[in-house]
């Protein structure tokens, strides 16, 4: 498996991934104190969806394109709008030609008192993150392993925030890797809000890790909620391509399930190959 983020800039994984976070944020912005982004896996900032590695997977085209494109319900409108305009900011009008990451993406939500650590090792990806973001006195780029910097970052002195574990799961164990990494995490900061990022591939794995995490998190003096969302636009098939995406949600804002529940299901149809997509929404379980 390789999902670095270049290939798949502003494909349907992207779209889901990053609805969800700008709704966490917007969340986050409801309160006046201070709150910290913590990136782990950050990539490269700003994508070319004219590049080569966007133009060999075209996943944008039948993504973030056709979401740009679709039409929401009127009470939904003001859920996914925030998104959408940050995506619009990055571009000419009436055209889509790059796609913002994560952590440009956050950027545009933080307000003065509001802080962001992005890790990120691939040295080109990290010399275009740095561009995209300097002299940037609120946002932090390192050259650290994301899987040292979790808890290396933990807990903020804002003591609210987002974490984003999003790794490009080149290795075989990154499942197992991922667990252990928030395990660390989670030890020393069991109030934070965790959004973790997966490919639904093997069920068994996917399975393993959100029975994982929510185990841990059940075990916590306060217990909190984790919630499991996984999105597929077609049918697995055997040439292996990308058709569905997992995240699971640890500490998520009161408001986020209500928030996707209006989302998701006017999704499946612009982002369905040869017929509408499907979702599962529910909390994780032990």
């Amino acid at each position: 498996m390789n999902y670095r983020h270049a290939f798949h800039a502003g494909g349907f994984a992207d779209v889901i991934k990053h609805l969800v976070l700008v709704r966490i944020l917007t969340h986050l912005r409801e309160k006046e104190a201070p709150f910290r982004v913590i990136d782990s896996h950050a990539g490269a900032g700003l994508y070319d969806l004219q590049g080569d590695e966007a133009t060999r997977s075209g996943e944008w085209t039948t993504g973030i394109a056709r979401i740009m494109q679709a039409r929401f319900t009127e009470s939904t409108v003001p859920l996914v709008e925030p998104y959408l305009e940050i995506v619009r900011s990055f571009n000419k009008p009436r055209e889509l030609k790059v796609y913002p990451g994560s952590p440009l993406i956050a950027r545009r939500l933080m307000r003065p008192q509001d802080r962001m650590v992005a890790c990120e090792v691939e040295p080109n990806a990290r010399k275009h993150l740095i561009s995209s973001l300097r002299r940037d006195k609120q946002a932090r780029i390192v050259d650290l392993d994301g899987w040292v910097g979790l808890p290396a970052f933990v807990p903020p002195n804002e003591r609210r925030g987002v974490v984003l574990i999003d790794p490009p799961f080149e290795k075989k164990d990154e499942f197992e890797r991922m667990a252990y990494g928030f395990d660390e995490a989670f030890a020393k900061w069991a109030t934070g809000i965790y959004v973790m990022w997966y490919p639904v591939k093997s069920r068994r794995a996917t399975d393993a890790l959100a029975q994982h995490v929510a185990a841990t998190v059940a075990a916590a003096a306060a217990p909190g909620k984790v919630l499991r969302l996984e999105f597929s636009v077609a049918p697995q098939t055997p040439e292996g391509g990308l058709t569905s995406t997992g995240l699971l949600i640890v500490n998520p804002p009161w408001k986020l399930a209500a928030d996707l529940k209006a989302i998701l299901p006017e999704l499946e149809k612009p982002l369905g190959l040869g017929g509408a997509g499907r979702f599962r929404l529910e909390t994780a379980k032990a």
